[in-house]
This record gives C-alpha cells, structure tokens and sequence, in this order.
C-alpha cells in the first residue's frame, strides 16, 4: 500500500492556482491548512520556508516537494499543487515548477517522513508517471494517480 494514498486527499489537490512565486504558494497552502485542519498559517509558512532557506526543495523537471515540520501536528499532511504558471524553484536544471507535492509532517516525524520522501522521489523518477500527471487535468485522476501503488 503506498504512503501516499493516507495522506493525500481528492480535496487536497489544488490546480490552477494563481501564484507568481513559492511564498504566496505556500500561503494558499497554509490558508487550506488553516481551514481543513486547524493550523496556524504563520507556523506553516514558516515552517516550510525554512525548509527551502536549506536548499531549494526544485527536483528538477518542472517538480518540487517542499516539506515542512508543523508543531502540533498529529499526522503527514499532503497537497498537490499545480499553478497556472510555472513557478520559479531554484531547481537544479533551472526549469520552473509546475506540479508541487507539498508534505506537512509532525515536528517530531522521522522513518515515516523520510518513507513518505522517498515514495514521491521514486514516482517522479518514473517517467511514465510524469507524463500522466501533466496529462491529468481533474483533482480526482491525480488523487488516483498518488493512491496506486507502484
């Protein structure tokens, strides 16, 4: 079973986002966070740009994956997000970002945040997932996408 399916909701895909750069990306996410959750949008934009001021989250191939650890937080969070315009990431190959999975994990998360890590580096290794996730267009088909195991 993948690590992806428990914490990535059909609700928690986010397309078509009207950002210019990662902070206000960050900012919807936190604002979603807020409502679904009941976390404090500051901690959570902090948190992740904290993350990014160690190193650009970018993968490369129009991919990120920033991640962030939220005090209080009992379970892994995670949202995929698609702007209408590629971001700029500071990506290894310079490209700007298209699809971003950002991951919100308990402070003190360790095997299970480096597992859930790990599963989203395989997938976007995978070609063949790439070209279907750019080629899905629905929340519903990329929640499903994330929640087939590989």
């Amino acid at each position: 079973m993948s690590l992806l399916s428990d914490l990535l909701t059909a609700e928690n895909v986010l397309l078509d986002l009207d950002v210019s750069n990662k902070r206000r990306l960050f900012e919807i996410i936190a604002l979603e966070s807020e409502l679904r959750y009941g976390l404090s949008p500051t901690v959570t934009v902090d948190s992740l740009l904290a993350r990014e001021r160690l190193g650009s989250t970018g993968l490369g191939q129009g991919i990120a994956i920033p991640h962030g650890r939220i005090r209080g937080l009992k379970h892994s969070i995670g949202y995929f997000a698609r702007p209408k315009t590629p971001i700029i990431f500071e990506a290894p190959d310079r490209l700007p970002v298209r699809d971003v999975f950002v991951l919100l994990v308990p402070e003190a998360a360790t095997d299970e945040h480096l597992q859930i890590l790990s599963e989203l580096a395989q997938r976007f290794s995978n070609r063949a997932f790439r070209d279907a996730l750019t080629a899905a267009t629905d929340a519903k088909t990329i929640h499903a996408l994330f929640s087939t195991p590989q």
